[in-house]
């Protein structure tokens, strides 16, 4: 840590000590959002509630306006949703789809509002002129283009920027039109929300009852996974329904003023435009709305999670502007999660692919947030222990978000006394062998790497949707392949024994052809997703990506050394040693030779060759760009034979500054003379390797 300012005193230890704290929360929070963003945005399986992960983006918000200089282009406060899956073809949005500010209680809509009218009197206005409000239903956001009156187009959100084209499928939703009535725009974008009716779920749980299957969990998830199958026919049986709520880009149509007038365009439209939408006067009458609400929830056929509330005026959304994430002139009101009572029949613990044990309850099963729950995470020994909570006990259960449910706490009351403490247990409960837990951390591991559980979960791992992609292929199924030692780590799973498995129970010629076609297609995956699947401690999709656009080849990523690795822009020492290490190891390098001799894909993607035109030059990224996150930036500077150092010095060639730059970095900047470029000025430097004169001189 520097100096607070040329003249000013050196930090003393203390405040040094209490910012080294700050960066390394912050830097946890974003690692622990990110991830979750990933569950929830890409692989359609959340682990926390929505109210945990509102808690934890607020706590990274507060320390970011604490202190402007954590604000990274990467962090979860400054992008929308979840990367591309890779399921489908990517789709660049014709207009950003934003996420949404949330508010959770009178107070935040009216300090909302208040913001409103500040930011609307600077532009000599008198304050927001009323707003819509709609249910905020909860599915999937789609923006839909319409070319000549004929659906041409469909994507999911994704990033914001980046969806994924998901046409195919929804062309199989009945409420989604084919065509325009004529007359219409040559070019019309529809955003709305495609969602799984609550009749339909419940109708689509008793077909898997009956089959003996495995229910589905809750309709968002349900709706997300049916549009995301490669089979429409699939999408076409799953009775997914669309709510249309935004007009987004449009060619050649008329001009509206408000909000509300572009709703019944949109009807005109035969677009489905939910009943329930109101165009309302001053905040409480807002406010009224979202409680009548929160309280008839249940009263529909589908789910919903809140209110969008949004400023009627389109001139007063276009002075209000957006944030990189979000826009000004529109918030959320988010209901707050429900709760019931019911009863702790017993606590149990899970081990994961990594031997983590996780405990969790097994309740009575409630009806609570839309669905019934008959289980409920509890996390580790310490929220257990926290919580206090004691087989039998009658529990408070909250379905936060709709999502998952967690156990709150016992409802004391009702205890009798002397009933025993849970008390973690000692062994794993599937392989027998000790638990450990370390000193100053919260999980307990089984550390056998034989437990069969942990090698169910690896293979689990390996077939998933974000490594291998093995349709067929899911937990029951791998499960019991482990269990009758058809499988024992990932290579077996090119090495299976399809006679035998077409004599199991279940299985009939097309099941198993299935499961035999989707393991052949794993195998030209690409060397990234290979890299995902082998489940190595601390690489993840983005850090399997920079290997194998480096090395190109698995044989080079074994045969490089720990140096070599973290050389690696995005890498680093820790992922580099936990690579090395994997790879070193014995039983690894079998596996990696079973997957050698099945003839699955070991090669990665070749780097394009683009002119050297940075070639030694230093140039510096700081604040929000449009076009590029920071890693792209940064790898754009590389690919050119430049670098891109997290500091300014005399050395540097230029300073590229977005949206909430690094103050400091600017300081330096103009202290040394160092030519300050936009983004527009960043392309043109990309491409000619030199600042205009207009840009102002490079160092």
């Amino acid at each position: 840590m520097t100096a607070r300012s040329a003249d000013g005193p050196e930090p003393t230890r203390a405040e040094v000590d209490a910012r080294a704290e700050v960066d390394a929360r912050a830097e946890e929070l974003r690692e622990l959002l990110h991830h979750h963003n990933r569950l929830y945005f890409e692989l359609d399986e959340p682990e926390i509630p929505d109210a945990e992960y509102d808690a934890l983006l607020r706590e990274l918000l507060e320390l970011e306006r604490e202190h402007p200089d954590l604000v990274v282009p990467d962090s979860p406060t400054q992008q929308v949703g979840g990367a591309a899956t890779g399921l489908f073809e990517p789709v660049e949005h014709r207009l950003p789809m934003m996420s949404m500010d949330n508010a959770a209680d009178l107070e935040e809509l009216e300090a909302w509002g208040g913001r409103l009218e500040r930011m609307l009197a600077d532009e000599a206005d008198d304050g927001a002129s009323g707003f819509v409000v709609e249910l905020k239903i909860d599915g999937l956001a789609i923006s839909i283009v319409y070319e000549d009156g004929k659906l041409a187009q469909a994507a999911t959100r994704g990033d914001g920027r980046v969806g994924e084209d998901v046409t195919a499928n929804i062309r199989t939703i009945a409420s989604v039109p084919d065509r325009l009535p004529a007359g219409s725009p040559s070019i019309v974008e529809v955003r709305g929300e495609v969602y799984m009716p609550i009749s339909t779920f419940e109708e689509l749980n008793r077909h898997q009852d009956d089959q003996g299957l495995q229910r589905y969990a809750n309709p968002r998830n349900t709706a997300a996974g049916s549009l995301r199958q490669k089979d429409p026919r699939v999408t076409a049986g799953r009775g997914l329904a669309w709510w249309s709520y935004q007009l987004g880009d449009v060619v050649g149509g008329p001009t509206f003023e408000r909000h509300s007038e572009t709703l019944e365009y949109l009807a005109s439209l035969d677009m489905p435009v939910n009943p329930e939408i109101r165009s309302l006067g001053p905040l409480d009458e807002v406010y009224r709305f979202c409680r009548t609400w929160q309280e008839q929830r249940h009263s529909l056929d589908y789910e919903i999670d809140g209110v969008v509330v949004k400023v009627d005026s389109l001139a007063d959304q276009a002075a209000l502007g957006a944030t990189s994430k979000a826009p000004r002139w529109a918030i959320a009101y988010k209901f707050p999660p429900e709760e019931r009572t019911t009863v702790l029949r017993g606590i149990e613990v899970s081990i994961g692919r990594t031997g983590k044990a996780t405990p969790f309850a097994v309740l009575e099963p409630v009806f609570v947030g839309g669905s019934t729950v008959g289980m409920a995470t509890l996390h580790n020994e310490d929220q257990v222990a926290e919580k206090d909570v004691r087989p039998k006990d009658t529990v408070v259960v909250r379905k936060a978000g709709d999502v998952i449910p967690e156990v709150v706490g016992p409802v004391l009351l009702e205890r009798p006394p002397r009933r025993r403490r849970w008390r973690f247990p000692t062994e794993c409960p599937s392989c027998g062998q000790p638990l450990t837990r370390t000193d100053g951390e919260s999980d307990t591991f089984c550390t056998n790497a034989e437990c069969p559980a942990q090698r169910a979960g690896r293979i689990e791992h390996f077939a998933s949707r974000g490594a291998m992609d093995i349709e067929h292929l899911g937990e029951q199924r791998v499960h019991e392949f482990v269990a009758l030692g058809m499988l024992s780590d990932v290579g077996d799973v090119y090495r299976l024994d399809y006679d035998r498995i077409r004599e199991l129970e279940g299985f009939g010629d097309l099941s198993v052809e299935n499961l035999r076609n989707a393991v052949e297609a794993s195998k030209e995956r690409p060397l990234a997703n290979l890299l995902v699947g082998l489940n190595i401690r601390h690489l993840g999709g983005t850090g399997s990506q920079l290997l194998a656009r480096a090395f190109g080849h698995l044989d080079a990523i074994i045969a490089a050394s720990e140096e070599e690795l973290a050389a690696v822009e995005g890498v680093g020492p820790v992922i580099a040693k936990s690579v090395h290490d994997f790879f070193a190891a014995e039983p690894n390098r079998k596996v990696i030779e079973k997957l050698r001799e099945a003839g699955v894909n070991l090669t990665g993607p070749a780097a394009p060759a683009l002119a050297q035109t940075l070639e030694g030059r230093s140039v510096v990224v700081t604040g929000t760009l449009d076009g590029y996150s920071r890693e792209a930036a940064e790898e754009a500077i590389e690919a050119r034979g430049g670098r891109s150092p997290g500091s300014v010095s005399k050395k540097t060639y230029a300073v590229v500054a977005g949206e909430s730059p690094g103050g400091a970095k600017l300081a330096k900047a103009t202290e040394l003379g160092i030519a300050v470029l936009d983004e527009e000025a960043f392309e043109r430097l990309l491409e000619s390797g030199e600042v205009d004169d207009d840009d102002g001189g490079g160092g």
